[in-house]
């Protein structure tokens, strides 16, 4: 026994040892420091250029912000986000209890289905549902009568951005469920305790994590989505900002408005951090791990079918039927000038520059936090996560203020429209990166070192092929969100510049929906080519 242990304390000692040789291999490379800082350095530049220009109107924006309409703007805001928060948890948990632990008909399949809500615009999913359940809506035409309370306001906000964050919730639950050691679950059922009573004092708890993560993704979407709240007209922060930089262009109340979300947004990651701090959940005994056995069901399997109906029917079947609808009705359609090969290239185009380029960029911060792990290193790969804090609206509004003002001969053109995707999707392509990299054993780059390789070598020849397919996984995320991207693409577009997105915002603003439907229709079918892009990373793996 004590060669066994003196064998592995050994092994780590070696381990440690090389990886403290390639940090120090690392961190004397200049250029990947350069160009760290210099990125960094880049996108700090338009949000400071924001904070400045609110505390330039100093007393009138303080008394702006005091504002009963300001405090409304903030008051429905925080209503909005609290009630999707707490409406994706009652959906989503119940949803990956029973893709995971259950022995629910079709479960993959349910499962695949749940997920595909991410995929469709939630600006197009309120489209949809207005079309159907709006006043005088199809259904509404075709029934005699409208089953829903007014879908304009709190109510439709609420609704579509459930249905579209739910799988946020879902996806992370699902597999803490998965992953958990049923030892526990046993043993407290053991010492008498029913099903309900093991649930909230045994299961629950080793849930927090995971629901802490997805609430936060879900509270920040909430925060950060335009199309649904300008759609459906509640006055949240996204639709007063962008607002009063379309009608008034008033820099100092947009500058006030989007400074307050960010601060909002701030406050979530905090909140978050907070209550999953010094969590742990890992099985501390001795014995393999084995997967929770499935709960039978029996009758209530046709109800659980149904729960799991109801939403992917309204967040996936009802946008596509609509839209299909659309798309298919020569009455609707054929007058009208689509221009959907323009528009798809320029969608798949723009998404792709915005998708490789965060891909490159990713790289050296990504290397920097994972093979070089100073306090400065740390600072600057933090700094870049910051931008996923940020709502799209307030990206753009940023970069429209520094264009004007500082870079004039850049604003409504194709680099600013790439910087501002890249300070919005930099950290999807960062995160799966550095996951990507902490999988390659550093003795392998060790190694490659001692045959003679110099370290930007060692980068392409050793590094780049075993992460690749994690780098892969970030591009397709950026590329897949990029295409659904709209109020940063609104503002910041070259004049004439259309894409599929903003072709459907500016078609259903106008009321021409015979412009949605084969728009919209091929969005979905790219995005759902992008997702099943992500998913393939271990199959490729």
């Amino acid at each position: 026994m004590e060669g066994i242990l003196t064998a592995r304390q050994t092994a780590g000692q070696i381990a440690q040892r090389q990886m403290g040789r390639i940090q120090r291999q690392y961190r004397r490379l200049p250029f990947l420091r350069i160009i760290s800082i210099t990125i960094v350095v880049l996108l700090l530049i338009p949000v400071a250029y924001l904070v400045l220009r609110a505390v330039d109107s100093g007393q009138d924006g303080i008394d702006y912000l005091l504002r009963p309409r300001t405090l409304n703007i903030v008051q429905n805001s925080l209503n909005l986000v609290a009630a999707v928060s707490l409406s994706a948890v009652v959906v989503g948990v119940p949803f990956a209890w029973l893709t995971s632990r259950a022995n629910l008909p079709l479960r993959r399949v349910w499962l695949v289905l749940g997920m595909l809500p991410m995929v469709v615009p939630s600006y197009v999913a309120a489209i949809a549902l207005i079309r159907m359940f709006g006043p005088s809506g199809l259904f509404e035409a075709t029934f005699g009568f409208n089953p829903m309370p007014p879908i304009y306001g709190f109510f439709g906000s609420w609704l579509i951005i459930t249905l579209m964050t739910f799988p946020y919730v879902a996806l992370p639950v699902r597999a803490a469920f998965m992953n958990m050691d049923p030892s526990l679950e046993e043993a407290a059922r053991g010492l008498g305790g029913g099903r309900w009573r093991v649930f909230w004092r045994v299961t629950f708890p080793q849930l927090r994590p995971a629901l802490a993560g997805g609430m936060l993704l879900t509270a920040l979407y909430t925060l950060s989505d335009f199309g649904v709240v300008m759609l459906l007209r509640y006055n949240a922060f996204t639709r007063a900002i962008y607002i009063s930089y379309e009608n008034s262009f008033n820099p100092y109340r947009a500058a006030v408005l989007a400074l307050v979300l960010v601060f909002l947004t701030v406050g979530l990651l905090l909140l978050e951090r907070y209550i999953s701090r010094g969590r742990r959940n890992y099985k501390v005994g001795t014995g393999a791990a084995r997967r929770p056995p499935m709960v039978d069901l029996g009758v209530w399997r046709w109800p659980a079918m149904l729960f799991c109906a109801v939403p992917v029917a309204f967040g996936l079947i009802l946008p596509v039927v609509v839209l299909l609808g659309w798309a298919l009705n020569p009455n609707v359609t054929s007058a009208l000038n689509v221009n959907l090969g323009a528009l798809t290239v320029n969608t798949v185009g723009v998404s792709g520059l915005a998708a490789v380029t965060a891909g490159v960029v990713a790289l050296p911060l990504a290397i920097l936090a994972v093979r070089s792990r100073t306090g400065f290193s740390r600072w600057m790969v933090n700094t870049a996560y910051m931008g996923n804090a940020l709502p799209g609206v307030v990206i753009g509004l940023a970069l429209v203020y520094f264009g004007i003002r500082v870079l004039p001969g850049l604003y409504q053109t194709m680099p600013i429209l790439i910087a501002g995707y890249l300070l919005r999707f930099l950290p999807f392509t960062l995160a799966s990166t550095s996951g990507a990299l902490t999988q390659i054993n550093p003795s392998i780059e060790e190694a490659a070192r001692g045959l003679g390789l110099r370290p930007h070598q060692v980068i392409w020849r050793v590094t780049l092929p075993m992460a690749w397919t994690g780098i892969l996984a970030g591009v397709a995320l950026v590329f897949l969100n990029t295409m659904k991207e709209l109020p940063a693409t609104l503002m910041l577009r070259p004049t004439g510049f259309d894409t599929l997105s903003t072709r459907i915002w500016t078609a259903s603003d106008v009321g021409s929906y015979g412009l949605i439907g084969l728009p919209g229709l091929v969005l979905i079918a790219v995005s759902c080519l992008s997702l099943t892009l992500i998913l393939a990373r271990d199959r490729w793996a």
